[in-house]
């Protein structure tokens, strides 16, 4: 059985510490695959056998790093603001003269050699010792990184000024670029803050999250109130919660009545209302009332650890694209060592000078720090992730992401998808010689030990009569059931089952044809022998937000289709006033995972499968994105890639919509990221870019592509006319 083991790496500076890192923990004896994250610093490990965590600490810590536990992973990194300003102030003196040089007095701001030597050499040496020790690391490894290209650089622009000095001692000049190396490390470090401080709002939504746990909660204990910690708390405790308090568990209401705000957990802007029997959900705001509650589910099996976990889980994942950027990656800092003695070598023998031959290939060295390259792809995942689970919808994968913003077509189930899944029972049409309560008595007896909606609705309808046990019970999967009732062997279910029983409908013939007309669902109530007892209507009322959702749908020019096991009739009913494109009815449970592949037509359609129940997880699973109603059951929630958390089905294309931006976003950054390096390497080395505009431009590179990402916590669905 294959289980994930969670790391927090520390020293990854860029793209080529990430494929180093994944390299070195897929060689550990019985690991399976691993995935290194750089905006998280977090690696997953998944083991296809017994993996001993000193083995893949062992690992990561031969390569140049360190690993440790997630549960270990100090939540405090220190600050690192102090250092850049100093080394700030020690460059600025240096720069002065360049400044000043437009100005006509930059020779005056001039230092002397030694001044610039003592200015530049704890920058050098002191704050650009991580660099050192970072790339020292590295190569030790076998690796390199955009570590190694600084310290190259920088100590050559360094070594060259130093020799530059002495060659001129005691006389002073002016080819010195000590300025050149402190600015660069300056900048390098700028970056990296800057860097750090918006991947920090990246996880803002695990955050935000976490939080809503509440730390205390009030239990009845003995018939009194007492606070515990909320790690205290059991199954089956009945918990008090007060107005204005976060519920702290997942339970059931079984006293008091009132409004609870849910929006951080659904999405859901209004406040929805709670009474005895009512469910809740731990991480809400109770509102006016004083509730008590019978937890159902605390700590780590409540929804808001599963939400927790879902959105940690999509952003320590890797979409297919990703890996390309990766491979690239890991051969790009030798190809840039390369290029960069290429470089010094042509300017050498172009006669330029040696002075000038360095600083040119210091350029290159600088400007190719691939750090964008590793934070393109998981900024953007993070974020669009985080943003989903503000509006309530769960993205199990970046895999789930990626798919999600090439989907063509949206096959809906209809029950409890596209309606509220609560059907009534509106018309009993029972055969010449049988009573209405008779028929009623019979049908409730076939269905009083079954969850389904329409059981649900025969079994409440039934609630004055006195209902018969029935022995001998057995489901026929998307026909209905059969059991013997008052010595008799009955069927209920579909007009299939009524035809494999030899049924005529007869008389009732007609009411089936005008309940059919009018959109129901009907069921037949039949002896064994094919004799016709009843016929059933019910009726389910359509989400409010449905017929917008398939509007916003074709406006994104993606095809809807309904797949319903619902009569021919009442499914095309129901699929023309919503809107929807192709109506598929009568199709069996086992069936609409092929009707699926089917509308895949050969890999040619993109298809996504939005569904709620037991019977529509195959075709959740085989669809190439599975969105499943947070209402319905954990066995679609389990089999679906995407979860919509309040059950609304405009949240299908609310998801569809943040996918297509998140991977505009992804591929926006992954572009500028190659851009930086395919236009800037050729630049400096031709000579028209010096190392501290280098510098500048990496440092920009890097924050550049996070704050893109970040742009995407803007993004709000449009408004529905």
């Amino acid at each position: 059985m294959a289980t994930t083991i969670d790391l927090g790496i520390e020293g990854m500076t860029c793209a080529a510490c990430v494929a180093r890192v994944e390299k070195v923990l897929a060689r550990v004896p019985g690991v399976a695959a691993a995935e290194v994250n750089l905006a998280t610093n977090r690696a997953r490990v998944t083991a296809s056998g017994a993996v001993a965590l000193e083995a893949l600490t062992a690992a990561v810590s031969r390569a140049g790093y360190s690993a440790v536990p997630v549960a270990e992973v100090r939540p405090h990194v220190p600050d690192a603001t102090w250092p850049v300003v100093v080394a700030a102030l020690l460059t600025l003196p240096l720069v002065l003269p360049m400044l000043g040089e437009p100005f006509g007095f930059g020779h005056a701001l001039m230092l002397p050699a030694w001044a610039q030597f003592a200015l530049a050499l704890p920058v050098q040496f002191g704050f650009g010792w991580r660099f050192y020790a970072a790339a020292w690391k590295g190569l030790r490894g076998g690796s390199g990184s955009m570590d190694l290209l600084v310290a190259i650089g920088t100590s050559a622009a360094f070594a060259l000024s130093v020799g530059e000095m002495i060659a001129a001692w005691p006389g002073h000049t002016s080819e010195l670029y000590f300025e050149a190396a402190a600015v660069v490390i300056t900048l390098v470090m700028l970056g990296r803050l800057l860097e750090h401080r918006a991947r920090r709002r990246t996880t803002a939504a695990i955050e935000a999250l976490s939080a809503l746990r509440p730390e205390r909660a009030h239990v009845l204990r003995d018939g009194a109130e007492v606070e515990v910690a909320t790690e205290a708390l059991r199954v089956d405790d009945i918990v008090v919660v007060r107005p204005g308090e976060r519920i702290a568990v997942d339970g059931v209401v079984l006293n008091g009545a009132g409004s609870v705000d849910e929006s951080l957990l659904t999405g859901e802007s209004l406040p929805v209302t709670k009474s005895p029997g009512g469910k809740v959900t731990g991480g809400a705001i109770n509102g006016e009332a004083r509730l008590l509650v019978r937890a159902t589910g605390v700590g780590t099996e409540t929804v808001l650890a599963r939400m927790v976990r879902l959105v940690e889980d999509a952003q320590a994942t890797k979409p297919p694209i990703q890996r390309l950027a990766d491979r690239v990656s890991e051969v790009f800092v030798p190809v840039v060592v390369v290029i960069a003695l290429a470089t010094f070598l042509g300017w050498w023998l172009a006669a330029a000078g040696a002075a000038t031959a360095i600083i040119h290939a210091v350029s290159v060295l600088v400007i190719a720090c691939p750090c964008a390259m590793g934070l393109a792809t998981p900024t953007a995942i993070m974020v669009g992730t985080g943003v989903a689970a503000r509006r309530g919808i769960l993205i199990r994968d970046a895999t789930a992401l990626e798919r999600a913003h090439a989907v063509t077509v949206v096959a809906f189930d209809k029950t409890g998808t596209l309606t509220e899944g609560k059907p009534r029972l509106l018309a009993l049409h029972p055969a010449p010689g049988v009573g209405e309560d008779e028929a009623l008595r019979l049908a409730a007896a076939l269905q009083s030990g079954s969850e389904h909606p329409l059981a649900r609705a025969v079994v409440a309808a039934a609630s004055d009569l006195a209902v018969p046990p029935a022995e001998g019970m057995r489901a026929l999967p998307g026909r209905g059931v059969e059991g013997i009732v008052e010595g008799r062997r009955l069927v209920l279910g579909s007009r299939r089952l009524l035809d494999e029983t030899g049924g005529d409908p007869g008389e009732l013939a007609a009411p089936d044809a005008a309940l059919a007309a009018a959109g129901r669902s009907v069921a037949w109530l039949a002896t064994a022998d094919g004799q016709v007892l009843a016929l059933l209507g019910f009726g389910d009322a359509v989400k409010p937000t449905a017929a917008a959702a398939v509007a916003r749908l074709k406006a994104m020019g993606i095809r809807t289709v309904l797949v319903s096991g619902d009569n021919t009739a009442a499914a095309r009913t129901a699929g023309a006033a919503l809107g929807i494109d192709e109506v598929q009815a009568e199709v069996l449970p086992a069936d609409k995972a092929a009707r699926v592949a089917e509308l895949r037509d050969g890999g040619r359609a993109v298809v996504a499968m939005v569904g709620d129940g037991v019977n529509d997880a195959p075709a959740l699973a085989a669809a190439d994105v599975g969105f499943a109603m947070g209402t319905g059951t954990d066995v679609a929630m389990q089999a679906a890639g995407v979860t919509l958390m309040r059950g609304e089905p405009l949240l299908v294309a609310e998801a569809i919509d943040l996918s297509r931006r998140t991977w505009a976003k992804l591929r926006q950054g992954l572009f500028w990221a190659f851009a930086y390096n395919v236009l800037g390497i050729p630049i400096a080395a031709a000579g028209y870019l010096d190392p501290m505009l280098a510098g500048g431009a990496m440092a920009l590179s890097s924050v550049s592509v996070v704050l893109n990402a970040l742009s995407l916590r803007r993004w709000r669905p449009e408004a529905q006319g």
